[in-house]
C-alpha cells in the first residue's frame, strides 16, 4: 500500500489515479482544506480526512505502508514571505512527523515533492550540484526537509528521494493559485490576466503527467540507485511569462488582455531544470509538448468551471502566485498537492 499525504489535490489526483492503474492500494491523508476529496471521485483510495500537524495522525497514516509520497504543504511564495513561520510549521516540522512516523514504523521509502525554490539565486539551469541560495522562507523550507532527508537516509538507513518540481500544471488544479491555473481562470472568466513584473520571468511548465511518470520511476527504483538523491523535476525548457500569458489568450479563444503589476520580494527571475540526472539514472523523459498540454488544461477548466459551486473556483486567499510560482504543491499542509 501507498501512502500519499496531500493526495487529494491536483498532482496527488494523478498520483492516485495512476497507482491504481497499475493494481496498486493507495491510502490519501489529507486535510481536504484546498479541494475537499472531489478530485478522488471514482477511485478506491482509502482517505483520511485529518492534518498530519495533529497529534498522533501520521503515526495511524503510516501503519501498513510499503512507501509514502509527501505532497501535502503550504506552497505559495507570496504566503511565505509574509507568514515565513507557519512556512516552517508546515513544511519542516509537519514534513518531519510524517518522516519519522515513517522511520518508527519501518516504512523504508520516501519520495518528498521538493522544489526549484531550493535552488534559488543562480544561472540556470538548476542542477542537483548547484550550491543553494533559497531567496523565499518557501524554498528555505523545502531546502530544510531535504536535509532531513538525507540524515534519514545516512542515518537511520531509509530510501529517501526528493524530487524538485517545476512549475507543474494539468487538470485537477481548480483550486490552485499557480501561474497556468490563475491565468486559465482568469480568461474563462473574461478578466484581465495579470503579471508581476515585465512578464520575461521564465518557467519550466510541466504538465502533471509527467510528474506522475518520475514519481513513479523513484519508488520502483533500485533503493541503492535513489536513496539520499535529489532530482530536477522538469522540462529543461524555459518559457517567459508573457508567452505563457499569450498562448492561454489564444487557447481560451482571444479576446483578453494582458495587465502587468509590480514585480515582488521572493520571486525567481528564471526557472529552468536540467533534466539530465533523472533521465540517465531513471530514464525520465517529459512527454507532454506545452501546447498540447496546456489545451488539455484549458478544456478541463472549462468543465470544472461549469460544473463548480459558487466560490469553488476560487485559489486560496494569500495564494495567487501569478507568475512567481516556483513550484508545485499544495495550498495548506496535509491539502491538495
Amino acid at each position: 500500500m501507498y501512502l500519499v499525504t496531500g493526495g487529494a489535490g491536483f498532482i496527488g489526483a494523478s498520483l492516485v489515479r495512476a497507482l491504481e492503474a497499475r493494481g496498486d492500494r493507495v491510502r490519501v491523508l489529507d486535510s481536504g482544506r484546498a479541494a475537499g476529496a472531489r478530485y478522488l471521485t471514482g477511485t478506491a483510495a482509502e482517505i483520511v480526512p485529518a492534518d498530519i500537524a495533529e497529534p498522533g495522525i501520521a503515526a495511524a497514516a503510516v501503519k501498513g505502508v510499503d512507501a509514502i509520497v509527501h505532497l501535502a504543504a503550504r506552497t505559495s511564495v507570496p504566503a511565505s514571505m509574509e507568514a515565513p513561520l507557519a512556512d516552517l510549521r508546515d513544511n519542516v516540522l509537519a514534513a518531519v512527523t510524517v518522516l519519522d512516523a515513517a522511520r518508527v514504523e519501518g516504512v523504508q521509502r520516501f519520495v518528498f515533492a521538493s522544489s526549484n525554490a531550493t535552488v534559488g539565486l543562480m544561472a540556470p539551469p538548476a542542477r542537483e550540484d548547484i550550491l543553494p541560495r533559497p531567496v523565499s522562507p518557501y524554498g528555505a523550507a523545502k531546502l530544510a526537509f531535504e536535509g532531513y532527508l538525507q540524515a534519514y537516509h545516512h542515518g537511520y538507513g531509509m530510501t529517501t528521494t526528493a524530487l524538485r518540481f517545476s512549475n507543474a500544471y494539468g487538470p485537477y488544479s481548480l483550486h490552485k493559485g499557480s501561474v497556468v491555473a490563475t491565468f486559465i481562470r482568469e480568461c474563462l472568466e473574461g478578466r484581465p490576466l495579470v503579471i508581476h513584473g515585465d512578464g520575461d520571468q521564465t518557467r519550466d511548465l510541466v504538465h502533471v503527467d509527467d510528474l506522475v511518470a518520475l514519481m513513479l520511476l523513484a519508488l520502483d527504483a533500485p533503493a541503492g540507485l535513489v536513496g539520499g538523491e535529489v532530482f530536477q523535476a522538469g522540462t529543461g525548457k524555459e518559457t517567459t511569462v508573457r508567452e505563457l500569458a499569450e498562448t492561454v489568450l489564444e487557447l481560451c479563444g482571444g479576446g483578453g488582455r494582458i495587465e502587468h503589476l509590480p514585480a515582488r520580494r521572493g520571486d525567481v527571475l528564471r526557472n529552468v531544470s536540467a533534466i539530465s540526472k533523472a533521465r540517465d539514472m531513471l530514464g525520465y523523459m517529459p512527454r507532454v509538448e506545452l501546447r498540447q498540454g496546456l489545451a488539455q488544461t484549458v478544456a478541463w477548466f472549462r468543465e470544472a468551471l461549469r460544473d463548480a459551486a459558487p466560490g469553488e473556483a476560487s485559489a486560496p486567499a494569500g495564494d495567487p502566485d501569478r507568475g512567481s510560482d516556483a513550484a508545485s504543491g499544495s495550498d495548506a499542509v496535509s491539502g491538495s498537492d
